[in-house]
């Protein structure tokens, strides 16, 4: 299994949209997060989150193909499970269904950073660190706000035994702590 300085290689070689980079890193900070609640292998979990979205740029006009892409990449890269759970992510167009919790993990937490960043950039500053656990919940329960697509696949952390409000909390709290290395 790779290591982490050398995920961060192939990050710079495959991402160059700055906000694509910023999701990979929020999606492993969650995940790191989870892994550490479920007592599952951080490492293992977080390297996961930070390279689901490897593919992204080369496959935003076809989406079909996003996740199949990234887990050819990675294949003898990193552990099997974690190859299904990147195609997992993109289960609508992959032979691939979410079955394990690093499967539904990923989902939730790559659709949880979407809605903490859609829901920082309402906030007057739109930074995270304005960003607390009410007005999250708020958001979350307001069915106006965001799609329902991302509610979801947040949803999959009660198929993982966190419920949605510690979901969010251990969410925000995890992007909390990288906000500032990542200016969010």
């Amino acid at each position: 299994m790779i290591n982490r300085k050398e995920a961060l290689t192939l990050i710079k070689k495959y991402l160059k949209e700055n906000k694509n980079i910023i999701h990979s890193f929020a999606t492993e900070a969650v995940l790191k997060e989870i892994a550490r609640l479920l007592n599952k292998d951080e490492n293992l979990w977080g390297l996961s989150g930070l390279l689901h979205n490897l593919d992204y740029e080369f496959t935003d006009n076809h989406p079909e193909q996003r996740g199949t892409l990234s887990a050819q990449l990675l294949e003898d890269l990193l552990p099997y499970n974690a190859i299904n759970a990147i195609k997992a992510n993109n289960y609508l167009h992959t032979d691939y269904m979410p079955a394990s919790s690093l499967d539904k993990s990923l989902i939730a937490g790559v659709a949880v950073t979407d809605f903490i960043f859609d829901t920082s950039k309402s906030l007057p500053n739109k930074k995270i660190k304005e960003l607390d656990f009410e007005i999250l919940m708020d958001k979350y329960l307001d069915e106006s706000f965001s799609s329902y697509n991302i509610r979801s696949k947040i949803k999959l952390c009660k198929d993982i035994g966190i419920e949605i409000p510690e979901f969010l909390e251990l969410s925000l709290n995890a992007l909390k702590i990288i906000a500032k290395k990542l200016n969010i």
